[in-house]
């Protein structure tokens, strides 16, 4: 009953995480008290003993939920008001994280100690600074000033939440560095500051500079890092798709198999050491000193870790057992199971929300329930190689649900790549690559002796890598799945479950029709007479995407946020295969700048495309083995039953060699009686040419507002001769450009368009229907969750440096889809990968400075 109680603890935190929002304090501490008293006073009053324990669950549920939102309530209070964003404030703490290190600067997470000023500023924050002159290093305390703004992440369906993560790191407000006057200039206060959790990080940083000194150079330097410190920033873009696509990217970071088999190792040498010595065991038993040794170790690669969900698994797991060893208490794998799933949300509710957190969970209990059975299995090399091969199906079969469900796809070839990756990763190139990092931190001449040891871990993974891109190179080596409904999981659980049933049990081929919903849920499609048009949320860039039928059309790909990552791999082919397309038709890339063509080489690599229609080079290298074809006007192509026209730019614009936003691809779209127009970048000039020649061809309901809604385009002539219901304006929160900007979207309005951003409402999706029953949806209202930034709602301004013009400008009204009301100025300037990686890529593309102008 008790492991029944701890996992009905967990799924009430879970289910307090689905809520759009938070329960008001008082029905929270109802709640909290209430429900173990009625639990009680069910249990005193003896109803029949199901009845008894589903009261008892219940009230477990609703403990974990009250729980979960009086904790969620104490930190969002922790929060920078709307009217503080982009104002300047000069704060001291101390840095508090391994740095990131950027392109052009450098990413930290710093603890407030002081504020100057009359500001509320959160606790914990999350800074860039680019540019600069020193570099920072964990437990230093620095004095800043820094410009900040709440936590504001990409909303997409099928996308990673920024959100969520800075809410479970406890960051409540990101920002950056300013140093462009003297009197803002940074300074460092203490070379060192004596704080438990920095100075843990200090010495992570130290390992790391000296293994990259070690590693410089090398193809997978940044997987043995990983394997030591959990840092995967190093690690490339290419190899976490061939990671995910083998199904091995659990082993490339710090897993609960590494931390066992290390925890395991030391146990065994401190039990063999202590029974040399009578008088040592005359002072402790052997096992006692064992289970105390295993779980410091690993307490201290956790902590050398970085303490994430899968590390915080495993140490409470193992805790629990050296625990039990110690106190001689018997118990069950179970209730091992379910004390640490309690203790990991006890300390951390939001951890619920991390898809490691189910699959490390759902890997260990379908190992205890397959094997169940099999302890007492021959103990040959024979019995212990099918018992292994037994544990590995098993978990493979059971993750299929989870892994459906979080990342739409199943790799078929993950029994085969992990039956070899995880004895070498596991029980050789992660010992190798940790004693490589113990002898780094050694003094020379000793610290030399890390070179050959570093180099054998390197030769030995590279060789596995090779082998990976052999395996994951067959077409059928992935499969892509649409993202199925909630329902389909209870029946794939308890398929698995049927499935790996005790030998004897019977007919258990059964179990895997009860997977057949999840796994062959037909993707959602719009049907001939109708048009689906979704905006992606990419930040300060564009990326349409047009359906109808069975045919997808892309319009730009979204911009480049850093050397390793882009809108294309981070939020469109994550989008994609969320909705269970495996292919685009046609791709349209407007122009060459990077915020329109910054993902093409990414989803070149991640799908079938099966045309290309740019006005870029046809040579461009991120166009490479594609078939491009050039956008000139008269152009037209059918993708029954989509009509798409080329109406911009003309062949002499080719040959007059103009480049940059006079040479977007503007295109218009028909289908299901609706004509959509997308219109790049393009500046007035050419827009008043483009009247002049097309006219009423420009004629839409639904279009794209150029140049993000820039002052220098959306001209009253283009505006008029649209005539757009629905005008999309695809910006970055608070984009340092103004976009869009206020007499842009006072001209649509006035021209009866309504403005809907995807910096206000997230993603944006139109279903058009040639029966006029349309409906649209904005992302950050449908897939709200109480965390999430909500400046609609607010119905606050977008502050744009805290000057006096803020004033003069007005407020800026949203409804909650995103749609603009009283426009103001915006002047301020600032997604299967691991969530690290992709939070940096989100941060990175918010608050790094762009070179050029409006």
């Amino acid at each position: 009953m008790l492991p029944l109680v701890l996992a009905a603890f967990v799924a009430g935190s879970a289910l307090l995480q689905q809520q759009a929002a938070l329960p008001s304090s008082a029905v929270l501490v109802a709640l909290l008290v209430g429900a173990p008293c009625v639990a009680w006073l069910g249990w005193r009053w003896r109803p029949n003993g199901r009845a008894r324990r589903a009261l008892v669950l219940l009230a477990a549920g609703a403990v974990g939920f009250a729980y979960a939102g009086l904790w969620a309530q104490v930190r969002l209070a922790d929060a920078l008001a709307f009217a503080h964003e982009g104002k300047d404030v000069r704060v001291v703490g101390v840095i508090a994280s391994l740095p990131a290190h950027l392109e052009r600067g450098q990413r930290f997470e710093f603890e407030v100690e002081q504020v100057h000023g009359e500001v509320h500023i959160p606790r914990r924050l999350s800074l860039a600074w680019y540019g600069a002159d020193e570099r920072v290093r964990p437990a230093e305390r620095w004095e800043f000033t820094v410009r900040l703004r709440r936590p504001h992440g990409a909303m997409n369906p099928g996308g990673f939440d920024l959100e969520a993560w800075l809410l479970e790191r406890d960051l409540r407000a990101t920002g950056y560095v300013r140093d462009g006057q003297l009197d803002m200039a940074p300074r460092r206060l203490a070379e060192r500051v004596w704080q438990a959790g920095p100075l843990v990080d200090r010495s992570r940083d130290t390992l790391r500079d000296r293994m990259q000194a070690h590693l410089a150079g090398t193809r997978y330097g940044g997987v043995l890092i990983a394997l030591v410190l959990g840092d995967q920033r190093a690690i490339a873009e290419e190899d976490w798709l061939l990671f995910n696509r083998t199904g091995i990217s659990h082993l490339v970071s710090i897993s609960g198999l590494h931390i066992t088999m290390i925890a395991g190792l030391i146990a065994l040498a401190a039990s063999a050491l202590w029974r040399r010595s009578r008088r040592l065991l005359a002072l402790a038993p052997a096992q006692t000193v064992a289970a105390t040794a295993g779980m410091l170790a690993a307490l201290a690669y956790c902590l050398l870790a970085g303490w994430g969900v899968p590390a915080q698994r495993t140490f409470f797991m193992l805790a629990t057992v050296a625990l039990a060893l110690l106190s001689r208490l018997a118990l069950r794998p179970s209730l091992t199971l379910a004390a640490a799933a309690a203790v990991v949300t006890l300390l951390d509710p939001w951890a619920v929300l991390a898809p490691g957190f189910w699959l490390s969970f759902g890997a260990v209990a379908a190992i205890l329930f397959s094997l169940a059975s099999r302890l007492r299995a021959e103990q040959t090399w024979r019995g212990t190689l099918v018992q292994a091969t037994h544990m590995q199906l098993a978990v493979t079969t059971a993750l299929v649900p989870l892994t459906v469900l979080l990342f739409q796809q199943v790799s078929l070839v993950s029994p085969l790549a992990n039956a070899v990756a995880i004895p070498l990763v596991s029980l050789v190139v992660t010992p190798l690559a940790l004693l490589g990092g113990f002898l780094v931190m050694l003094p020379e001449p000793l610290a030399a002796l890390a070179v050959p040891v570093l180099a054998i871990a390197h030769w030995i993974f590279a060789l596995l890598a090779q082998g990976l891109a052999w395996v994951g190179g067959f077409g059928w080596a992935s499969v892509a799945l649409p993202a199925p409904p909630w329902w389909t999981l209870p029946l794939a659980l308890a398929g698995v479950a049927w499935l790996l049933a005790p030998p004897g049990w019977p007919a258990r081929w059964v179990g895997a029709l009860w997977l057949l919903p999840m796994l062959l849920w037909p993707a959602q499609r719009p049907g001939l007479n109708e048009v689906w048009v979704t905006a992606l949320d990419v930040g300060q860039g564009a990326a349409v995407l047009v359906e109808s039928g069975d045919q997808v059309v892309l319009y730009d790909t979204g911009p480049r946020y850093s050397a390793q990552s882009d809108a294309g791999g981070r939020i469109i082919a994550p989008y994609l295969r969320w909705r269970g397309i495996g292919a685009i038709d046609l791709m349209i890339v407007s122009h060459l700048d990077s915020d329109h063509s910054g993902g093409v080489a990414s989803l070149l690599r991640s799908l079938p495309v099966r045309r290309v229609l740019t006005s870029m080079d046809p040579t461009h290298p991120a166009l490479v083995g594609a078939s491009v074809e050039r956008c000139v006007a008269g152009l037209q192509v059918r993708l029954s039953p989509l009509q798409i026209e080329v109406l911009h730019p003309l062949p002499a614009d080719y040959a007059r060699k103009l480049g940059g936003n006079a040479m977007s691809c503007v295109v218009v779209i028909e289908a299901a009686g609706r004509r959509l127009l997308l219109t790049g970048d393009l500046p007035a000039r050419q827009e008043a040419e483009l009247v002049a020649r097309s006219g009423a061809a420009l004629r839409a309901s639904l279009a794209m507002a150029p140049h993000h809604g820039s002052r220098n385009s959306s001209t009253d002539a283009l505006v008029q001769a649209m005539g757009a219901d629905a005008v999309i304006v695809q910006a970055g929160y608070r984009n340092r450009f103004g976009h869009p900007d206020a007499s842009v979207v006072a001209r649509y309005e006035a021209a009866g368009g309504r403005v809907l951003r995807t910096d206000a409402g997230g993603a944006l999706q139109w279903r058009l229907r040639i029966d006029g029953r349309d409906e649209f949806s904005a992302w950050r209202k449908h897939g709200r969750r109480y965390w999430h930034n909500q400046p609609a709602a607010a119905g606050l301004a977008h502050i744009n440096d805290g000057s006096a013009a803020d004033a003069a400008n007005g407020a800026t009204g949203y409804d909650a889809s995103g749609v603009r009301g009283s426009p103001t100025r915006l002047r301020d300037g600032a997604t299967h990968a691991p969530a690290d990686e992709q939070a940096e890529a989100q941060l990175e593309r918010q608050f790094e400075p762009k070179p050029g102008s409006d």
